[in-house]
């Protein structure tokens, strides 16, 4: 009698086991799944032995109709049941947190990239333009190889000295144009100066609190037909302060701004790609009452990110023939469909190895074969 008892299931395992039941029981019931109405009856005698000591009979009979339940409900399970009614907000509110956190560090970056290489690109082609008219305004006032001669101090400065068939009008017009170049460059020099935490130093920073002294910088004189030489030669040095300020601003942007797109952007993106797709399977497994809380998606998350940083080493990667795909692009991909991701770089070390299969297949091509003489040399 002693081991009979000792082989009978604990209470509390049978009394989990009986709200399993009742779960997949109450589900069939909201599904519209027809269950064995034995099944019914067996849970209803177990639910009515709950809390006192369970018979032998009634822990068998409840152990079947459960095999019975998740046999005719599978895939949806009680502990899915339980999940999706107890644990559903726990887990939307932690990938929540990791979107949010994503977001506050990708789309700063993204910004900052994306403007900063507005203003690089503008700078540039202004500095083009301003370069050309810069070595056109000199050559146009200094015809002459020689040095201008020194001027007496108090004198009235002397006339500009043009190539000929150039009016003053032409010239000023092209002044105009080249100070009005300087400027802009010089404002999206300090823009983004101000994407680097100011790294670089202004050199026109001292008068940036004082209108007059900046018009006196980066404005043209009133008397400029009696001063143009003077006006040509200030903002050729002018230009030459601002161009070193921007250029300076323009490697730093491409250097902290690269390094972030290429090692810190690839990895954030396939993490995001890995919250797009568990929010996306948590939505279908919420619907078919099948989620599960696991694990393994911590363990996703870790293979997204070395994913990601794997795809930052790449450039652009061709997909066809003549599309490519950016490496942000892959690197959310790669999050996404890890299992893909990791499918590829299989087959990739796979084409490294075929070569030394490809050069042991002529050796074996070259062992002898008995070849059968033709009909003419037999006869």
């Amino acid at each position: 009698m002693d081991s009979l008892d000792s082989a009978k299931p604990s209470d509390a395992y049978l009394e989990e086991a009986l709200r399993d039941a009742q779960r997949l029981l109450k589900y069939a019931a909201e599904a519209g799944v027809d269950i064995d109405p034995r099944v019914r009856r067996d849970v209803a005698q177990a639910r009515a032995s709950s809390g006192g000591a369970w018979s032998e009979e009634s822990a068998v009979s409840l152990l079947t109709a459960l095999t019975e339940l998740a046999a005719e409900l599978k895939p949806v399970t009680a502990e899915s049941l339980k999940a999706c009614h107890d644990e559903s907000r726990h887990a939307v509110r932690s990938y929540l947190r990791w979107a949010i956190c994503l977001a506050l560090v990708i789309v700063p970056f993204s910004i900052g990239s994306f403007v900063t290489s507005g203003f690089s690109d503008a700078i540039s082609k202004d500095v083009l333009s301003a370069n050309a008219l810069a070595v056109k305004l000199v050559a146009q006032l200094h015809p002459s190889d020689l040095p201008p001669a020194p001027k007496a101090e108090g004198a009235a400065p002397a006339a500009a000295v043009m190539m000929p068939g150039l009016s003053v009008a032409e010239v000023v017009t092209e002044l105009q144009e080249f100070a009005a170049l300087i400027r802009s460059i010089d404002y999206r020099a300090r823009r983004l100066n101000a994407f680097v935490f100011f790294l670089e130093k202004d050199p026109f920073g001292e008068a940036r609190g004082n209108a007059a002294r900046l018009h006196r910088i980066f404005q043209l004189p009133a008397e400029l037909p009696s001063h143009l030489e003077d006006a040509v030669d200030d903002r050729v040095v002018r230009y030459q302060d601002v161009r070193y300020f921007a250029q300076s601003l323009q490697e730093d942007v491409a250097m902290f701004y690269g390094a972030v797109a290429t090692c810190l952007l690839p990895v954030l993106y396939a993490l995001l790609g890995t919250c797009a797709y568990l929010l996306r399977t948590f939505e279908k497994d919420m619907t078919a009452r099948t989620y599960v809380p696991s694990s393994a998606n911590s363990a996703r998350f870790l293979i997204a990110a070395i994913g990601g940083g794997v795809v930052g080493l790449f450039n652009n990667l061709t997909a066809v023939q003549a599309a490519s795909i950016p490496p942000l692009a892959i690197a959310f991909l790669s999050g996404y469909a890890v299992d893909v991701f990791f499918s590829f770089l299989e087959s990739l070390m796979r084409s490294f190895s075929t070569p030394a299969a490809s050069e042991e297949e002529p050796a074996v091509k070259s062992a002898p074969s008995a070849t059968p003489a033709p009909v003419e040399a037999r006869a």
